[in-house]
């Protein structure tokens, strides 16, 4: 589709993940609706070679691959006939583990039951001018689901060791994933996620991301730093209040997503621009309501701010649901391919 406007470099990708500023700007996407990718490829993208072609075939440098796991949260699903996709969400009081008896009692995964047969199919498959990224994440994310966050702002309190042993179960499972994506010489980044903030600051006090999220975070950043590959960062939300700990402590190398109505990308270069690449900033909603003029507009808005203090890799304020407009997803990689230049 807009092959012929970029070839993929993923070279020139790590690079800009460093912070290195290149000839032009990358493209980047937490994730792509199946939805939207059939959407645009015509068919559906469910092995890992139709992948390769979507994701080549409009500019980007490389494909994201997780390895498998089952963990139950126990999130609500609501069916709606109106819509294609069931919406689903986290339990605000009880979850699937509620007291050390069913701490216990659930069955939990096991190191051994990690799956990597896609990330193993991708590395064979990759070709040689685009790359791999492995991508896993939500320690913190998981624990509160599976307590339900009332009950895990109560443990909180009433029994921190309930909470650091949830910690250190899901931890140790996540840390496995990055560790193992970590030797595979193919993969090449190294992406972790979990939202810590909401738009007006952090879901709890960052002391407590200090003590018992980050020491894990802090191991995958040494992994990424011993294969010297680049290290990337996702929530959402405001960060300024852990932001030195991201950069001094842990290590990551690039911020995603930098939501528009969270963080000022203008700012946030003139913050950080020498210290980490900034990845995202445009609005998943402009890219759901506005027109595709709009959206160049808004697209070409971001590429004049990127060229100030560091790098810059182009792509929505989250990621790519189905409800986007396809034509203002196409419209902004577009724009960038085109004028995307430093």
């Amino acid at each position: 589709m807009f092959s012929h406007l970029r070839k993929p470099d993923f070279e020139h990708f790590q690079k800009t993940l460093f912070n290195k500023t290149n000839d032009y700007i990358p493209l980047i996407e937490l994730g792509i609706h199946p939805e939207m990718r059939e959407k645009i490829m015509g068919r559906p993208v469910l092995r890992v070679k139709d992948e390769i072609a979507f994701m080549r075939s409009l500019g980007y440098d490389f494909i994201k691959v997780q390895p498998g796991i089952h963990i139950d949260t126990n999130r609500s699903i609501a069916k709606n006939a109106n819509v294609a996709v069931d919406r689903s969400w986290s339990s605000e009081h009880d979850g699937v583990v509620q007291d050390w008896e069913s701490f216990e009692a659930y069955p939990w995964a096991r190191i051994e039951d990690l799956e990597y047969s896609r990330l193993e199919e991708a590395g064979k498959l990759i070709p040689d001018d685009m790359g791999i990224i492995g991508q896993y994440g939500d320690i913190y994310t998981t624990v509160w689901e599976m307590l339900g966050f009332e009950n895990f702002s109560m443990k909180m309190y009433e029994d921190p060791d309930l909470i650091n042993a949830m910690f250190k179960k899901i931890g140790d499972l996540v840390f496995s994933m990055f560790e193992t994506m970590a030797s595979m010489d193919f993969v090449k980044v190294l992406w972790y996620s979990d939202d810590l903030a909401y738009s007006s600051g952090l879901m709890v006090n960052p002391d407590f991301y200090r003590e018992n999220l980050f020491p894990y975070l802090r191991r995958i950043g040494r992994l990424a730093k011993e294969r010297g590959i680049p290290f990337i960062f996702h929530s959402d939300g405001v960060l300024y209040d852990v932001m030195p700990d991201l950069i001094n402590d842990i290590g990551i190398t690039s911020l995603h997503p930098v939501e528009p109505i969270s963080m000022d990308m203008a700012e946030l270069k003139e913050r950080v621009g020498d210290k980490l690449c900034l990845c995202g900033g445009i609005d998943v909603d402009q890219l759901c309501r506005a027109t595709p003029d709009e959206i160049r507009d808004l697209t070409r808005k971001f590429i004049a701010i990127a060229k100030g203090k560091g790098g810059w890799c182009a792509g929505s304020s989250n990621s790519i649901p189905e409800y986007v407009k396809p034509e203002n997803y196409l419209a902004m990689i577009e724009t960038v391919l085109k004028e995307g230049k430093w």
